[in-house]
């Protein structure tokens, strides 16, 4: 029985406030999003709509947000509505004066996508020469001007096997927080899945070595956002819920205002324009059928399932066409 909380409103939305980016990494999820985005006084506007829902926090992304020419003052207008305002960013154009805008518009944490330790290998994965010099940069920007930081990181064949060595790099950065987060195959990330993506078994043995640095590391949070760590007796201690948090403590808005689950699970169930935001996360069928999942195929009579609910939605979308499948990462 999955009898979780059902909260009025999600704790968190990850908004893509535009499209544009100044990078071309080989796994993204939104280069073929071409929609256009809501205007300015329009977007300022839905913001208002998102405080009044009780909305906690908002984390803002892309494309990279900071190529959005309004970033600062939708940064303020946010942070004026009591919402806690944090960004995803590759970094490069972070510099000493733009970390300490951020700060000054209300930012409280930027993350910084660096995918490995080893300059060439995240410059050639980012397809940007110099990426990862100017992500390191970032990082010391943004914790000078108090900023919190942390380094999220894309698992995937370039880098699953360096777990040491990059917590040993976000050590050495001084990130507070070093974010393992599992290869999904939305966008980019399918066409290149042969590529980049690793066996279930190879996800395991990664698993098993990240939960033992979590396990060992005490001054950086390491974060595992992956529901199949149940499978090894693990799940995060400070989540709500089981499973996924997608459509059960956070909620993604396009550029163009539509809302879906996640960034990764491309299913439109509303506009934050036209739309009431409480009305569509309680009368959602699809985020009612992610709340509700049924054990399928392998998941059924397997003992971790009330814990992991399937595993990751977005991945069995993309592979199965059915968010109810079991995720294809899984080992069991």
């Amino acid at each position: 029985m999955q009898n979780e909380i059902v909260l009025e409103a999600p704790l968190t939305i990850n908004w893509a406030i535009n499209n544009s980016c100044n990078f071309a990494c080989r796994h993204c999820y939104s280069r073929t999003d071409t929609h256009e985005e809501i205007p300015r006084d329009v977007l300022l506007a839905c913001l208002e709509k998102v405080a009044k829902a009780g909305v906690f926090s908002v984390n803002f992304g892309g494309g990279e947000p900071l190529l959005h020419s309004g970033l600062l003052e939708i940064a303020r207008h946010a942070s004026g509505l009591g919402l806690r305002v944090s960004m995803n960013s590759n970094g490069w154009l972070i510099d000493r004066e733009t970390a300490r805008a951020l700060r000054d518009a209300g930012f409280t944490k930027v993350g910084i996508s660096i995918d490995s330790h080893i300059s060439e290998i995240h410059d050639q994965f980012r397809g940007v020469a110099g990426s990862h010099g100017r992500a390191v940069a970032a990082l010391g920007h943004l914790a000078e001007a108090g900023i919190t930081t942390s380094i999220s990181t894309v698992i995937c064949r370039i880098n699953h096997t360096a777990i040491d060595d990059l917590v040993i790099f976000a050590r050495e950065q001084r990130a507070g927080q070093l974010n393992f987060h599992n290869f999904k195959c939305s966008g980019l990330g399918l066409s290149h899945k042969d590529e980049l993506d690793l066996t279930p078994g190879e996800w395991q043995e990664f698993y098993r070595r990240a939960l033992a640095a979590k396990e060992r590391e005490k001054g950086l949070d390491i974060s595992l956002d992956d529901p199949i760590i149940a499978l090894l007796g693990a799940r995060d201690a400070g989540s709500l819920v089981k499973g996924s948090v997608c459509g059960k403590l956070s909620l993604n808005i396009k550029a163009n205002g539509d809302m879906t689950p996640c960034g990764f699970i491309p299913i439109v169930i509303g506009n934050i324009v036209r739309d009431d935001l409480k009305q569509v996360w309680r009368d959602s069928p699809v985020l009612e059928k992610m709340r509700n999942k049924k054990a399928t195929g392998k998941c059924s009579g397997c003992s971790k399932y009330e814990d992991c609910l399937g595993g990751c939605s977005a991945r069995a979308l993309a592979l199965t066409g059915d968010l109810n499948s079991p995720d294809p990462h899984c080992w069991a």
